[in-house]
C-alpha cells in the first residue's frame, strides 16, 4: 500500500501546483464524480488512479471500469490520499489525468453554436461552475482568457462536476484573439454586463439568441474590462426584477447560456 512518502504519491502531489501541471501536462481529478467522468472520457485520459480501501469498496464500479480500461490502480492509505487532496474531507479517490486543454482552433472546429468565454475570471470555483453550466446548456466550448483561473486546478475540476471532460476547454488565450476567432466562425459576440443597453429579454425578442452566439463573462469583482466589452457586437444585461443589486458570475452565466439554448430550441421547432 502506498504512503504519502511513496514516489508515485510525491510526484502526483506536485500537480497541486499550476506550474507543475503545465510542465507535466497532467492534473488531478478528485472524488467519485470527477473520476468516473475521467475514466469514461476514453483511452489515455487517465494515467493512474489512487484509492483507499474504503473508497475502492464504496465506488467499486468506478475502480472496476478503470481496471478494465487498463488504468493502473494503486491502493493507498488515507494519509497518501490526503496529500493529493485540497479538500477538508478527502473522498479517497484521485485520478492523474492528461491535460484536457486544447488550442482555440481545435475547440472551434465544425459549426459551433454556443460558446462561453471567461475574461479574467479568477475564482476557480466560478470557472468550474461555468464549465458545468455550459455543458448543461449544450455549449460547444469554453474559453478562458489570460488572467483567468486554471480550469484544471482541483477546485475548478470539482466545481465542474466532471463537465471538464465533456467539452473542449481553452485556456490562456488573449480576449481579442478569442473574439476574432469566434467572429470568423460566424458567431455573434454578446458581452454580459449589468450596464448593458440591451436586456436579455430584448436580445431574445430581437432574435440575437437563436443564432450562433458566444457569451463574454467577466471578473467576479469588477465585471468585464472595458476593452473586452468593446469587442462585443452587443452588451447585454440580465434584467433584475427584484431588489437584488446583481447576480454573481456563475448565476449570470447560467441565465445567459440557458437563454441562448432555449431560444435556439424554440427557433428549431
Amino acid at each position: 500500500m502506498l504512503t504519502e512518502r511513496s514516489g508515485r504519491v510525491r510526484e502526483a502531489h506536485k500537480l497541486l501546483r499550476r506550474s507543475a501541471r503545465e510542465k507535466a501536462g497532467l492534473f488531478l481529478a478528485e472524488g467519485p464524480q470527477a473520476v468516473r467522468e475521467a475514466v469514461a472520457a476514453g483511452p489515455g485520459r487517465v494515467v493512474e488512479l489512487f484509492a483507499t480501501a474504503d473508497a475502492a469498496a464504496r465506488w467499486a464500479p468506478i475502480v472496476a471500469a478503470a481496471d478494465d480500461a487498463g488504468i493502473p490502480v494503486h491502493a493507498a492509505g488515507d494519509a497518501a490520499l490526503a496529500a493529493l487532496s485540497e479538500t477538508v474531507t478527502p473522498q479517497g479517490l484521485v485520478a492523474v489525468c492528461r491535460s484536457l486543454t486544447v488550442d482555440l482552433g481545435n475547440a472551434l472546429t465544425g459549426e459551433p453554436r454556443l460558446v462561453a468565454v471567461l475574461a479574467e475570471a479568477r475564482d476557480p470555483g466560478n470557472a468550474g461552475t461555468v464549465v458545468r453550466c455550459a455543458d448543461a446548456a449544450g455549449a460547444d466550448a469554453v474559453v478562458l482568457t489570460h488572467g483567468s483561473a486554471d480550469p484544471q486546478g482541483g477546485k475548478a475540476v470539482r466545481a465542474s462536476a466532471g463537465s471538464v471532460f465533456h467539452l473542449p476547454v481553452v485556456s490562456g488565450v488573449p480576449a481579442a484573439d478569442a473574439v476574432a476567432a469566434l467572429r470568423e466562425r460566424g458567431l455573434t459576440v454578446l458581452a454580459a454586463d449589468g450596464a448593458g443597453s440591451l436586456d436579455l429579454d430584448g436580445a431574445e425578442d430581437d432574435g440575437l439568441l437563436a443564432g450562433p452566439v458566444a457569451w463574454l463573462f467577466g471578473n467576479e469583482a469588477w465585471g468585464l474590462p472595458d476593452d473586452v466589452a468593446a469587442l462585443a457586437d452587443h452588451v447585454v444585461r440580465v434584467p433584475i426584477y427584484g431588489r437584488a443589486e446583481s447576480l454573481n458570475l456563475a448565476t449570470a452565466a447560467a441565465v445567459c447560456l440557458y437563454g441562448s439554448a432555449r431560444a435556439r430550441r424554440r427557433a428549431a421547432r
